[in-house]
């Protein structure tokens, strides 16, 4: 994990609002941006090569799929598979076919915040992993990078533009308890000073684990997908931001067709090497539904939150507009609604992720 600055809270007071709470002024921003343009799915014109331009409903692998060979070479592999029957001796034949070892992980190919994601490091784990789906569900298996760092970087591009700009860069950390020999996971959880604010959210996946007591100087890693709302911890990464970074995400960004908006997600050997625009491997790439998670900083103020969520969405709304002025058109209201309520539907079905 990366050293985290010292901080006054261990969480900001509105970073565990519901969510109705906190996006109700963004919602009144985005009606109030549909009536000035016109069209209140002006957004999903942004990248209009993508379904909705990836506010709902969008499938993972087919945005990977579109990246031209630049892109391609910084984009770890994966292959797609659909849930049926013989799912372990098709999956096998496929990552072998690729080039894939284990292990991999194992995600749906349309969902978002993190649910459904599963590290399998074995044939069993991954037969376990593929069998916790519904049949007829097309999920994504990628090899698992190797580096530990993960940080999500918004890139932003107007269509007049030759180059884009990186507008935010996250910093995701794995929250983990240390054993002392003594207590228990739960007595661990309710110990740490974050954790025990938040507890809901990783007890689910320490069931099998709550009464354990971990040797002293073990670490139990809380979660896996690193995804704020399933409990990773986010840090705002802003002054990373260099030159060469932004070169190299922006040559990359530039080689999939009509993507302008949207946050891609990466792992990366240090932060030296980040910099410098070196050593960094894609995970996946968001489209307009994403944000810029540096805004879950504990650090981030709740009006610095929310000038954030306005400059990014309005700044949708600007390239839609943009855009359609190209030709492009937007998803229609009720039929991105229907999409919406598809993509609901099927997160529900889906296991818990890791």
């Amino acid at each position: 994990m990366l050293k985290r600055d010292e901080e006054k809270e261990p969480v900001s007071f509105f970073e565990f609002w519901p969510g109705w709470l906190f996006y109700t002024p963004i919602v009144a921003y985005w009606i109030a941006l549909g009536i000035w343009y016109r069209d209140f799915g002006m957004p999903t014109a942004a990248n209009p090569k993508i379904t909705t331009g990836g506010l709902c409903c969008e499938s993972k692998s087919a945005i990977l799929d579109m990246a031209g060979p630049v892109a391609r070479e910084a984009i770890a592999p994966y292959i797609v598979l659909d849930t049926d029957t013989d799912d372990l001796a098709r999956a096998r034949a496929a990552l072998s076919a690729a080039g894939i070892a284990l292990p991999v992980v194992v995600k749906p190919d349309i969902g978002c915040n993190g649910t459904g994601v599963k590290l399998t490091e074995t044939a069993g784990a991954l037969a376990a992993a593929l069998a916790s789906f519904p049949r007829g569900v097309r999920l994504v298996i990628q090899r698992l990078i190797p580096w530990e760092h993960e940080a999500g970087l918004f890139y932003i591009r107007h269509a007049n533009e030759a180059c884009g700009r990186i507008s935010s860069v996250t910093y995701k950390d794995v929250p983990a308890l240390t054993g002392d020999g003594k207590s228990t996971v739960d007595e661990l959880l309710l110990a740490d000073p974050r954790t025990r604010l938040v507890p809901q959210i990783y007890r689910p996946r320490l069931a099998g684990r709550l009464n354990d007591v971990l040797p002293a100087g073990e670490q139990l890693p809380l979660v896996f997908t690193g995804n704020h709302c399933k409990g990773s911890v986010f840090r705002n990464g802003a002054d990373d931001v260099t030159p060469e970074l932004t070169a190299a995400v922006d040559r990359i960004m530039r080689d999939i067709p009509e993507f302008h908006f949207g946050r891609v997600d990466l792992k990366f050997r240090s932060v030296e090497a980040l910099r410098a625009g070196k050593d960094f491997e894609i995970i996946e790439i968001n489209g307009v539904g994403s944000e810029a998670t540096h805004i879950w900083d504990s650090r981030t103020t709740l009006r610095e939150a929310y000038a954030t969520q306005f400059h990014h969405y309005g700044e949708a709304f600007r390239i839609g507009a943009e855009n359609r002025r190209r030709g492009w058109k937007s998803t229609r209201l009720f039929y991105g609604i229907r999409l919406w309520r598809e993509q609901r539907r099927l997160m529900r079905s889906y296991p818990l992720n890791d």
